[in-house]
């Protein structure tokens, strides 16, 4: 043992996993300590919502409860009907998933109706309500049941692409801040999508991160692909 042994063991004191090598347990319910923020992820980069997605494997891997309302991603000619998040989210204990809307985009020629887009948007947004009701509701300091609904409680609940529906006119920007400040203080809420900066939620968030492009095989062309786009 040399001297810096001792040192470099009271370092690891210090760290989140005292130096200890963590292991996988099985996943039983339990609640979080130190929920309650309020995150944003937007940019004109890949992988928004496969952050937000992951930071919901992650929660749910301890046992919190988690759901996930997607805008906007219903079906594409460019993705399959069967999507690899939604069969790994079915399979994960703790977590569940819904999505309202069309796949393509609102003032876009896809074959979709705008104004179906926009009641669609809507519905979106009042199931949002709901959820965020339910869990001023519940009690998000205890465990929540692993399989019980989302009318029970989520300690996350994520909002994936309802930014773009705000940047698409679908919702106002006010409807989406009132929704933010009637969230329950120990709700950890995730709003993910838009290339256009939210500046109306700066003062409203905790987390703000910026999802930036530098370089993006769609620009050559490549259509989305199974196991990194869906």
């Amino acid at each position: 043992m040399t001297d810096e042994t001792p040192k470099k063991d009271e370092l690891r004191k210090n760290t989140p996993g005292r130096g200890i090598t963590p292991e996988a347990h099985r996943i039983e319910p339990s609640a979080p300590e130190e929920f309650g923020l309020v995150q944003v992820w937007w940019g004109d980069g890949k992988g928004k919502t496969t952050a937000a997605m992951g930071m919901g494997f992650r929660a749910a891997g301890h046992g919190f409860r988690v759901h996930m309302l997607q805008f906007m991603k219903g079906g594409a000619d460019s993705v399959d009907a069967v999507r690899g998040e939604y069969n790994a989210i079915a399979a994960m204990p703790g977590y569940s998933y819904e999505n309202t809307g069309h796949y393509g985009w609102h003032g876009l020629r896809d074959g979709s109706d705008d104004d179906d887009h926009r009641a669609k948007a809507q519905g979106g947004l009042e199931r949002a309500r709901e959820l965020v009701d339910a869990a001023s509701d519940a009690d998000l300091e205890s465990p929540l049941a692993l399989d019980g609904p989302p009318e029970d409680g989520a300690h996350m609940l994520i909002l994936d692409e309802v930014l773009y529906a705000v940047d698409q006119g679908l919702l106002d920007e006010e409807e989406l801040l009132e929704l933010v400040e009637s969230k329950p203080e120990n709700l950890e809420l995730v709003l993910a999508g838009s290339h256009t900066k939210p500046e109306y939620l700066y003062d409203h968030a905790d987390l703000v991160t910026r999802v930036k492009k530098e370089k993006h095989p769609i620009d050559a062309g490549q259509r989305a692909r199974r196991g990194t786009e869906y």
